[in-house]
């Protein structure tokens, strides 16, 4: 693995998912879960080098899913390839439908909702730029526990929901860019990193109001 990036990035105690409901795959329970994952109480600020591999320890990463519908109504996703040179080596080269990372301290000294809130807007301006208005609502949250980089993460998920079809990678490690609808997504589904597999199965399944 190459050198990660020195910050500190917000945690919580894996004990405290499991204490709220520990879940495998996707949850829609929004309201179960934030509260107690975004409370200043239970989150702290660790270096990043150290808890990318401390699965007692869950790392929240906003996970953006932007969507513009056509004049037919039909929604489409943004999509993407992750470069070579991506930080997160377990994720080269996959393709995702998620925008989002880790929020750093930068974003601000709580580390409650204010905190994740920005760095999430952060996240976003660093890898794109959107063209037009948009607006974000909280769908769910990701767990996957069955491999190495899903045991150190949890996933919030949003869908942004966007007036056009305008967005431009501001990252050389975002290639192949661009909307498509749900079916050619599911259909090239196994170039796809897990958590967007994930994502596209419970859009498919009607999960993500």
């Amino acid at each position: 693995m190459g050198e990660l990036p020195q910050e500190d990035v917000l945690v919580v105690p894996r004990s405290l998912f499991e204490r709220v409901g520990a879940f495998q795959g996707f949850c829609g329970d929004t309201a179960s879960y934030l509260a107690a994952l975004l409370d200043p109480t239970h989150t702290s600020w660790r270096p990043r080098a150290t808890v990318e591999d401390d699965p007692s320890l869950k790392q929240l990463i906003p996970y953006c899913v932007l969507s513009w519908r056509d004049a037919a109504g039909t929604p489409h996703y943004f999509a993407y390839t992750r470069g070579g040179g991506q930080s997160e080596a377990r994720l080269r080269a996959k393709r995702s439908v998620g925008i989002g990372g880790h929020i750093s301290s930068i974003d601000g000294e709580h580390g409650d909702d204010t905190s994740y809130d920005a760095g999430m807007r952060r996240e976003l301006a660093e890898e794109i730029a959107i063209e037009g208005g948009w607006t974000a609502r909280c769908v769910g949250l990701i767990n996957d526990d069955s491999n190495a980089v899903g045991s150190v993460h949890l996933g919030i998920v949003h869908v942004l929901e966007l007036e056009k079809p305008g967005v431009a990678s501001r990252e050389s490690e975002l290639v192949d860019c661009g909307f498509a609808t749900l079916e050619a997504l599911l259909a090239d589904r196994d170039r796809f990193e897990t958590w967007s597999q994930i994502t596209l199965e419970a859009i498919r399944d009607g999960k993500l109001s």
